[in-house]
């Protein structure tokens, strides 16, 4: 149904309004076939009577689009994180996350994207932040570093502009082991075979990424959580996200 319906509204309504008219959408079309008591979304607060699962697995809100990792993100931020916060940092946010924040923070909430795939209010390059010195609270950096072929000076922006009592989260995609990359592939279809997405240039490890977020300064603790595969707030069964500090 959820895939059908989409396919209808892209055919509808032009890609340049899509982003303005899709919480519109969203709430007044879609969620009312979801709503419920079994599950809630912690970007929304929707009450649903099911997620939507998607052909990777991953599992949907009807009511704002959040994903699995999104849910999640917003559970740590408000149980965690948020309090006395007053800059963040947010590298290619997606849209759901993008409107909460925005609502929340305003101007103190800098959404960044380099590829214009995403809403953001800056075009930052992560390698080269034209960004002063310890400016921001919170860096949130989900899903970018597999793309950066040079990480480790997008790492040490990412140091350079945290505040000394600051947090940056990052995630990626994980692999058990090293490593693995090979800038050799430069192909789209070299990259998707080989990395899993076709602007991936490397699969990191866990304890791979630890180790270099820590030659770049920072303090690495790995969160690492498990739920069931039916849980209530619809968090993957098994995640990690890297919580980054400055040496006190």
């Amino acid at each position: 149904m959820y895939h059908k319906v989409k396919s209808i509204v892209k055919s509808l309504v032009p890609k340049s309004l899509l982003f303005w008219s899709e919480p519109f959408l969203r709430r007044y079309f879609l969620y009312p076939m979801y709503r419920g008591i079994n599950y809630k979304c912690t970007v929304c607060e929707a009450s649903l009577k099911a997620f939507i699962t998607l052909p990777n697995g991953d599992r949907l809100c009807p009511r704002c689009g959040s994903l699995a990792r999104d849910r999640r993100l917003s559970h740590l931020l408000n149980d965690r994180y948020l309090k006395g916060v007053s800059s963040i940092l947010d590298f290619s946010p997606s849209r759901c996350h993008f409107r909460k924040m925005k609502k929340k923070f305003s101007d103190g909430y800098v959404s960044t994207d380099l590829s214009r795939d995403f809403i953001h209010d800056k075009e930052f390059d992560i390698r080269s932040l034209d960004v002063r010195n310890e400016t921001f609270d919170i860096i949130i950096c989900y899903h970018v570093l597999e793309h950066v072929i040079e990480d480790e000076k997008a790492m040490l922006e990412l140091f350079r502009v945290l505040k000394p009592a600051g947090i940056c989260l990052v995630q990626t995609p994980f692999k058990e082991g090293e490593i693995y990359e090979d800038y050799s592939f430069t192909s789209e279809k070299d990259r998707l075979r080989e990395f899993g997405q076709k602007d991936h240039v490397r699969i990191y490890s866990v304890s791979g990424l630890k180790s270099r977020l820590e030659k770049s300064g920072f303090i690495v603790n790995a969160l690492n959580f498990k739920e069931k595969a039916d849980n209530q707030l619809g968090f993957a069964a098994k995640e990690t996200v890297l919580e980054l500090k400055r040496p006190q």
